[in-house]
């Protein structure tokens, strides 16, 4: 099929906007459109020598069309494609491990539905980022080559269909097996992607091992019910009125692409994703005594500690699923966890997984006979913040003044791993900036509630004082 568009009016300022660290997204279709697409999977099979890719796509209006000529073009390129259809996208690292391509995933994630994007990866789930092949593929849009002087490989490759979602369930299955006693779950799919894998995993479990509540399951681009961001907790209102009114004994609420998932417990309050990082951890350990874990600079410090007591070795990373993954190769970390709800495992690919860390709430939460908030007790030790934005124009200078004024105090240590952390036996703090917006994002922890208050709000004192 050929372009109605030239790289010339793709627009590099485009390319540049829309190719980002870790994926490609932007609004349709003023930014990304089935032109982009198509010219995207003609360069992402030149840049990565590809002969076969698997290609899903999330819920949203413009995903199948987008989708379809991402295939069209990669065919056109010389690559076999295999269409999984409508996947989530943990579904699409499944469909790369399991058959052993490279994958491109069409969704817009959390996004609202004036967004899509493509998350790209190479065979076994190996993320491809901006330093691993994907602002390549960016300049190879932005020269022409695969747009206006486009030459089509001598033999255009096949494009067939392929369902994976039946050995996605059952796989996941494997990893973290439920049973015990029967548990009421209340799962809200935000009209995203958990909608239509959620019905085959706990399909799969059958009404004797759970007695699932569905909300919001129905597939819907334009998301009618709610932003499919679990981790705005405002998103939740919904499903912590369900768990109430149905006397269940967990609520789980998973994203638009439903790569993440968060708790809500029986008494319908939200679980800090590090309280998960920690159980999973936990159990993790149970099965590899010694393993490295993995977890972000944000998690409280409840996980690392708890690793070590378990005779685990915990590794901090910066935040960002390349950076995790990247480490969880180097260390051969059996888990890894992010304080926004991403949850990845060595054995689905070091892939993150919203259901398989899901799977591993409800299989804990089986084997007992205490409610979830008794349970996850173990693994919850400090008050935190959650994460704050501000707006600030200097966003170094502030972190400067911060760490001027912080390093010389009694206890304190100081770190740039990623944006400034100050740590004190009581109370601990970081303060990134925003790659895209002139914000700085602040999170914060203490010994007990009045601590945490008072380190939250004397940084954010100093940082909205002087905002520079």
């Amino acid at each position: 099929m050929a372009d109605t568009r030239t790289s010339d009016s793709l627009g590099a300022a485009n390319l540049h906007a829309v190719f980002k660290a870790y994926d490609v997204r932007g609004t349709v279709p003023d930014q990304l459109d089935e032109d982009l697409a198509r010219a995207t999977g003609r360069a992402y099979v030149r840049v990565l020598g590809a002969r076969t890719v698997v290609v899903g796509h999330d819920m949203r209006p413009s995903s199948p069309g987008m989708a379809g000529a991402f295939a069209s073009g990669a065919s056109e390129a010389g690559a076999d494609v295999v269409m999984i259809g409508l996947a989530s996208t943990d579904q699409l690292y499944f469909a790369s491990g399991h058959l052993g391509h490279p994958g491109a995933m069409f969704t817009a994630s959390h996004n609202p539905a004036q967004y899509n994007g493509i998350k790209l990866c190479r065979a076994h789930a190996v993320p491809v980022g901006a330093d691993t092949g994907l602002h390549e593929i960016r300049d190879l849009v932005a020269s022409g080559e695969v747009t206006e002087r486009f030459v089509p490989a001598p033999a255009a490759g096949s494009i067939s269909e392929h369902d994976v979602l039946e050995a996605y369930a059952a796989h996941l299955l494997t990893l973290a097996p439920v049973s015990g006693r029967r548990l009421k779950v209340v799962a809200d799919a935000g009209n995203g992607m958990a909608g239509w894998t959620a019905p085959a995993v706990f399909g799969r479990m059958g009404t004797d091992q759970v007695d699932l509540v569905p909300l919001y399951f129905e597939l819907d681009g334009s998301f009618p019910n709610h932003e499919a961001n679990p981790l705005d907790e405002t998103t939740l209102a919904d499903l912590k009125a369900r768990v109430l009114a149905e006397k269940a004994d967990v609520g789980l609420a998973f994203d638009g692409d439903a790569d993440r998932c968060f708790l809500v417990d029986e008494r319908g309050r939200a679980v800090s994703p590090s309280t998960l990082t920690a159980l999973i951890a936990a159990r993790e350990l149970a099965k590899e005594p010694g393993a490295t874990i993995i977890h972000n600079l944000i998690t409280s410090r409840a996980v690392p500690e708890l690793v070590t007591e378990l005779g685990g070795t915990p590794v901090r990373t910066r935040v960002g699923h390349s950076f995790i993954k990247a480490r969880m190769a180097e260390t051969d970390a059996v888990f890894g966890g992010e304080h926004s709800g991403h949850f990845y495992f060595r054995d689905f690919w070091r892939a993150d997984s919203g259901m398989l860390a899901a799977l591993h709430a409800l299989a804990a939460l089986a084997g007992t006979d205490v409610p979830l908030s008794q349970l996850l007790a173990a693994y919850e030790r400090y008050p935190m913040s959650g994460e704050i934005n501000s707006e600030v124009s200097d966003q170094a200078a502030v972190m400067d003044t911060l760490e001027a004024e912080y390093a010389g105090q009694d206890g304190v240590t100081t770190d740039r791993l990623d944006g400034l952390s100050v740590s004190h036996p009581d109370w601990t703090f970081n303060v990134r900036p925003s790659n895209t917006e002139p914000l700085l994002r602040l999170n914060a922890e203490g010994r007990d509630q009045e601590t945490m208050e008072a380190v939250r709000d004397g940084v954010l004192a100093r940082i909205r004082g002087g905002k520079q």
